[in-house]
């Protein structure tokens, strides 16, 4: 037994040990130069095969390959493409800047600019880096590399590896060349940034725009939650000319969290339907069935019902909630945030700089984000439950990096060559030798697998953080999610990855030292030289990142090839039972992912400015990458992605703070070099030499913060000639403005969904409903239950008006694409911001002229192809318009609410304009051709609704082409201003 026992120690020891060997040195050296070869040749040939592909397959596909020029108005619409395999190339390099900040927005013109400054950055780093680095590491280490082997391999030479002593100044002026170089590119962009964002301030958007000039009021005291309390509050700030229109926020309680169930209902019916009636003259046998909500009490739990009836009178169950939660909206009690709007830009903007580190009675003023940028849930949030949940957060993200840090080593050592895993594991060996082909195929995909499907969740894992910790908009979440990404990636994949291996090289050297020679831990210590065996790791692992970087063409070329998007129309119709509304979304244009690709940009130049010194070859391969990707992104950000929340460019702080970060770790790198290697006499000499660097570069930041950041945020011009150069009137009208209507909260106005039926299942859903279904009111909808099967259900609310309840949409095959639906708000909020880029502006003013909004293009209307004709090609078809707050063709209220005169006089009512009037404004139509056609039926509805909105039916409409719309029932809003505040 005790020779067993002694096989068995001797056995585990040995595994101990290689393990530890392992760990130590997870990186075949000599396979670095190979490797780096065959992942050059394979980045660019891949990349190029791509490319090419794509030139040929695009003129084909263009609802994958360009769908803004399908989509977009005639402002925003892309150069018009041809179809030659490289007709895209002329358009994308001829755009200018300044038509792209038209064309696509500000953010993504600013991550064109900023990808364009890091490939401009890494030219002249290639160049002037390089002639310097290269030189100092061969000449300064070829007699220690030739005396220690003369096999070496080039890529190794590179480094500073078998550097020691005087040649260290080399590094010194690397240190200064690095900064000399980086941040005279940060100073010419912060300064083309400040002048881009004038030019916005000045742009006829953000001086139409009612976001401009309003102050969002957050944390007020409960005595002064009203609108009295809030003039209070910011009169308290700075007292102003005017007198700012306010409005209170009201309690809206569950409605919100009962549209999501009301959604989360309709887009369940709508998968139960579509798979039933996949040939619905074929049903199957048996009806679907599923388990009832377990927010319904009215169902036992885990009992399964009837699916199709159980939904159906979910969702209508779930609408009376809603409705009668809405009426009673008013009385309930005012929330502790507000809105105050002033009548002109500046005014607002003063006072909101005045207001930066002050707390009036507690409560907080800034800018208010556009209305589609509020996170509507936390703007209530107290300050207390704010600050506690921020450091949840904190410990959360600490704790998730944290615990990262073992698999993420664990993988790099062995799933990255399963040999190593083997080598530990004997019974594994086994397996792996009888099957070496089926393993290596795991080995292939399991360590990218597994990282990119982590890092594919990270960013929505640390969104949801950011937004439970009580970010107030969208644009400040997304900003602290780059920075939490950023955190990670640094900590995990660069700093802990790349000092591991050096670390258990020094744990593994001390081990040994301690075993063989019986040392102590601290002789064993003085032995290891800690310092410069960690930094010599760093030039050994060098070459891995210059391999890593090479690989990331591969990621910009599947960007461009939308390879996911290409296949995943095909395969929703072949393989799955899609509803009609995933068929619209899929083709629909992309919302592009500003925070990941940020976080990208950021680590990989973060990893050049730290390895330049150590492996010069990452500067080139950088520079390659954001050339290709340069290009790449422009194609893609003018035809095929769109940005969902458009912030006017509010990302370049954070993006010049990592920037900063990035160059201080890189020029710490290169005094930890210079320390471990330099010898002690040159170490006291060459670190002061560095030591102004890092207050440099500090006082760089700071320079640039009093020089550009005041221009950035605030509009400090606001006099009349600007006014008049932006084509507004000197004096616009406060009655216009409809503070509580256009920053009210979505789950108030919002339009409660329908589930979407495909049209050739309209013939069967009477008999799915047993009959009770009054399929006769029309030929394009559902009617709601009746006994008479020949009346159409009229509104009890609206005398002689059609009812708005129709249980089903039905969606013709010719109509299941995003163009007919992109003005509805439950498809463009998440492709496009809301419909601005369809020609649905949200946040304007109305100017004197009526007639249409106000987007300073005296030729623009709402749409560029919104014309009659263009927006019902099928005659029996008319989308459904959802209207929003920012509409002005009227809103849909609570009932609950009331209108004050105030508000009346801001909205089509008698002796204003009509509701016929609205609705050819809203077709595209001219005022005098809507009036020529529809005299009769303007003249007797000129002052029926006064309140009302123009709404079109849903598909197929039979009521004819005279009566092609309905009004809404509701009415109302916020009793907000009395009379001696008009």
């Amino acid at each position: 037994m005790s020779r067993v026992r002694a096989v068995l120690e001797a056995r585990e020891t040995s595994t101990t040990d290689e393990f530890l060997s392992l760990i130590a040195n997870p990186f075949n050296s000599e396979l670095q130069q190979d490797a780096l070869l065959v992942s050059l040749a394979t980045s660019l040939g891949v990349t190029v095969a791509i490319a090419l592909l794509f030139c040929f397959i695009r003129p084909y596909n263009t609802v994958v390959y360009a769908p803004k020029l399908k989509h977009a108005d005639a402002k925003h619409a892309p150069p018009v493409l041809g179809k030659g395999p490289f007709a895209w190339i002329k358009p994308v390099w001829k755009t200018t800047e300044e038509e792209l900040i038209e064309k696509i927005g500000f953010d993504a013109t600013l991550f064109l600019r900023f990808t364009r400054m890091c490939r401009n950055m890494f030219i002249v780093l290639t160049i002037i880096g390089c002639a310097i680095i290269i030189p100092v590491n061969v000449v300064g280490g070829k007699q220690t590399a030739d005396a220690f082997s003369s096999q070496i391999s080039t890529i190794y030479r590179l480094t500073p590896q078998y550097m020691f002593g005087a040649p260290f100044w080399g590094f010194v002026a690397i240190g200064y060349c690095l900064t000399a170089i980086v941040c005279p590119f940060l100073w010419w962009n912060y300064r083309a940034v400040a002048r881009l964002r004038r030019k916005y301030f000045d742009s006829p958007e953000y001086q139409n725009s009612l976001h401009s000039r309003t102050i969002l009021v957050t944390d007020i005291p409960q005595s002064l939650r009203n609108d009295d309390g809030v003039i209070s509050l910011v009169d308290s700030v700075k007292a102003t000319s005017s007198l700012p229109r306010t409005t209170i926020a009201r309690n809206v309680k569950e409605i919100p969290e009962k549209l999501e169930e009301h959604e989360k209902a309709v887009r369940q019916l709508e998968k139960v339907l579509a798979k039933y009636l996949v040939d619905p003259d074929r049903l199957p046998a048996t009806r679907p069935l599923c388990k009832p909500s377990k927010k319904d009490k009215s169902h036992p739990p885990n009992q399964k019902v009837d699916a199709i009836e159980y939904l159906t009178n979910r969702i209508e169950s779930l609408e009376g909630e809603i409705r009668m939660q809405r009426e009673s909206v008013d009385n309930r009690n005012p929330m502790s945030y507000g809105f105050a709007s002033y009548k002109t830009i500046d005014e607002a903007h003063v006072l909101a700089h005045a207001a930066k580190g002050k707390k009036p009675k507690g409560a907080r003023l800034r800018l208010s984000p556009k209305p589609s940028d509020l996170l509507w849930k936390n703007l209530g949030m107290g300050p207390s439950l704010r600050r506690y949940r921020r450091i949840i957060n904190n410990l959360w993200v600490a704790l998730l990096t944290i615990a990262w840090i073992v698999p993420n080593a664990l993988i790099a050592v062995f799933l990255t060559d399963l040999s190593k895993l083997g080598r530990v594991w004997p019974a594994f060996q086994t397996e792996l030798e009888a099957h070496q082909n089926g393993w290596a195929a795991v080995q292939g995909v399991a360590a990218p697998a597994l990282t990119s499907l982590f890092y594919f969740f990270l960013p929505t894992i640390f969104r949801r953080l950011s937004a439970r910790a009580g970010d107030v908009s969208k644009t400040s979440r997304e900003r602290h999610v780059i920075h939490k990404l950023y955190a990670f990636f640094v900590f995990n994949n660069l700093i802990v990855f790349s000092f591991f291996s050096s670390v258990w090289g020094l744990v593994t050297f001390l081990i040994n030292k301690r075993k063989k020679e019986h040392m102590s831990w601290s002789q064993a210590l003085d032995e290891a030289e800690p310092l410069r065996k960690i930094m010599d790791t760093f030039s050994t692992v060098s070459p891995f990142w210059v391999n890593w970087l090479l690989q990331r063409n591969l990621g910009a070329a599947i960007d461009l090839s939308q390879i996911v998007n290409l296949a995943w129309g095909s395969l929703l119709r072949k393989f799955t039972h899609p509803t009609p509304r995933e068929l619209i979304e899929s083709t629909a244009p992309p919302p592009f992912d500003y925070a990941s690709y940020y976080n990208y940009f950021l680590f990989y130049t973060t990893v050049a400015l730290c390895f330049a010194a150590f492996q010069p070859i990452v500067l080139p391969v950088t520079c390659l990458y954001f050339t290709i990707d340069f290009v790449l992104k422009k194609y893609l950000l003018m035809y095929v992605f769109v940005t969902k929340t458009e912030s006017g460019g509010q990302y370049w702080r954070i993006l010049f703070n990592r920037f900063i970060f990035a160059l201080l770790l890189a020029n710490v790198f290169i005094a930890l070099m210079v320390a471990a290697k330099a010898g002690e006499t040159l170490v006291w000499q060459m670190l002061p030499a560095m030591a102004p660097l890092p207050f440099l570069i500090i006082g760089f930041k700071f320079y640039c913060h009093w020089a550009f950041d005041d221009q950035i945020y605030w509009y400090s011009k606001g006099n009349k000639k600007d006014k008049e150069s932006a084509g507004l009137p000197d004096k616009p009208s406060r009655d216009r403005d409809r503070v509580a209507v256009r920053f009210g909260h979505p789950a108030l106005y919002r339009k409660l969904m329908k589930p979407m039926v495909h049209e050739k299942a309209r013939h069967m859903l009477t008999q799915i409903y047993g009959g009770r279904l009054n399929s006769d009111i029309n030929d394009t909808n559902i009617g709601g239950y009746s006994d008479s099967m020949t009346m159409n259900r009229m509104s009890a609310g609206r005398p002689g008006k059609l009812s708005d309840h129709h249980p089903f949409e039905l969606v013709k095959e010719s109509q299941l694409d995003f163009e007919h639906f992109k003005d509805r708000a439950e498809f463009a909020q998440e492709h496009g911001g809301e419909g601005e880029m369809y020609g649905r502006p949200t946040d304007m003013i109305r100017p004197d002229t009526p007639g249409r909004l106000y987007s300073g293009d005296s030729s623009a209307t709402h749409s560029r192809n919104v014309s009659v004709n263009s927006h019902m090609s099928d005659k029996t078809h008319t989308p459904e318009r959802v209207l929003t707050p920012g509409e002005e063709q009227g809103t849909t209220y609570p009932a609950g609410y009331h209108v004050t005169p105030a508000l009346r006089g801001a909205s089509p009512g008698p002796g204003k304009r009509g509701a016929w009037e609205q609705v050819g404004l809203h077709a595209g139509r001219s005022t005098t051709t809507l009036n020529s056609q529809y005299s009769e039926s303007y003249e007797a509805l000129r002052g029926a609704a006064p309140m009302g909105t123009a709404e079109p039916h849903t598909a197929g409409s039979g009521q004819g082409r005279s009566s092609p719309y309905q009004t809404l029932d509701h009415e109302g809003g916020y009793d907000y201003f009395r009379g001696r505040h008009r």
